[in-house]
C-alpha cells in the first residue's frame, strides 16, 4: 500500500513544485507554457525511473521465464498512479491553452471541453487507461510470476519518451527551427524505432533462442492471448511513428526549401 501511495504523491507533488519554480523563476512564460512543461518534465522523469528499472530487470535475469526481480511488480505499483496524474495533468495544459486563445467554455469545467480534450488525446487516454485497466492487472495478478524480463522490456520503450517530450517543450518555446530541435528529432525517431518498435521481434527472438525456435514460429507456440497482447501494443507504437516520420519529412522538406529560396536571393 506504502508503494502506490507514494506514487499518488510523487508525481502530482513533483508537477506542482515544477510550476512554481518555473513561474517564480521565468516570470515572463505564459501559464500554459509553465504546465506544459512541468508536465513534460514529469514525463520525463518518470519516462527514465521506468527505463533504468527496466534495464535492471533485463541484465538481472537469466532465465527469461522463471527469474524474478521485485521492481517487475513494485514499479508497476508505483507507476500506475502516473498514467492517472498525466490525464489530469494533459487536461489542464488543454484547458489552458484553449482558455489563452479566448474560448469562452474554458473559463471554468465544463462537458463540451472535457469532450474536446478527449478528442484531441484520444490515443494516448486510451493508452494510459489501457495500462491502467489491463496492463497493471495482468502484471500484477495475472502472469503467476512468469516472465518479468518481458515486463522490464516493457519498462525500457519509455526510453523514447524524454526526446519526445524536449521536442514538444522546444515547439511550445519557439525554437522549432534550432539546431537542438532538429538533433532531438533524429533522437526521438532512433529512440522510438529501437525501444518502441523493434524491441518486439527483439523480445521475440529471445524467446526462440531460449527454448531453440527459429523466430519465424515463435508466435506459434506462444498463446493467442499473448501475441493479441503484443499486437494491440505494438499498433499504436506504429501509428505513432508514422506521424514522426510524416513530421520529420514536413520539416526536411520545409528546410530544403528555405535553403533553396535563400540561394536564390
Amino acid at each position: 500500500m506504502i508503494i502506490p501511495l507514494s506514487g499518488f504523491l510523487f508525481f502530482p507533488g513533483l508537477f506542482l513544485t515544477l510550476k512554481h519554480v518555473i513561474k517564480t523563476r521565468f516570470k515572463n512564460l505564459k501559464d500554459t507554457d509553465v504546465a506544459l512543461v512541468s508536465e513534460r518534465i514529469v514525463s520525463s522523469i518518470h519516462a527514465l525511473m521506468a527505463s533504468t528499472s527496466g534495464a535492471l530487470i533485463v541484465a538481472s535475469c537469466r532465465d527469461i521465464m522463471n527469474d524474478r526481480h521485485r521492481l517487475a511488480t513494485d514499479f508497476v505499483w508505483f507507476g500506475a498512479s502516473y498514467m492517472a496524474y498525466d490525464i489530469c495533468a494533459m487536461y489542464q495544459v488543454h484547458h489552458l491553452s484553449e482558455r489563452g486563445k479566448g474560448c469562452e467554455e474554458y473559463k471554468g469545467l465544463s462537458l463540451h471541453a472535457i469532450t474536446k480534450f478527449l478528442h484531441k488525446d484520444f490515443l494516448l487516454v486510451l493508452h494510459h487507461m489501457a495500462l491502467l485497466t489491463v496492463f497493471m492487472p495482468v502484471t500484477l495478478f495475472l502472469r503467476r510470476g512468469l516472465g518479468d524480463f518481458f515486463i522490464g522490456c516493457f519498462f525500457i520503450t519509455e526510453l523514447s519518451t524524454p526526446f519526445v517530450s524536449a521536442g514538444k517543450v522546444l515547439i511550445q518555446l519557439g525554437l522549432q527551427d534550432s539546431t537542438l530541435h532538429k538533433v532531438n528529432g533524429l533522437m526521438v525517431l532512433l529512440t522510438f524505432l529501437l525501444c518502441r518498435i523493434l524491441l518486439f521481434p527483439f523480445m521475440y527472438w529471445v524467446y526462440g533462442r531460449n527454448y531453440n525456435i527459429p523466430l519465424y514460429k515463435v508466435a506459434l507456440h506462444l498463446p493467442w492471448h499473448c501475441n493479441l497482447g503484443n499486437l494491440c501494443i505494438l499498433a499504436p507504437q506504429l501509428y505513432w511513428f508514422f506521424l514522426l516520420c510524416r513530421k520529420a519529412r514536413r520539416l526536411y522538406l520545409r528546410l530544403k526549401t528555405q535553403d533553396a529560396q535563400q540561394s536564390h536571393s
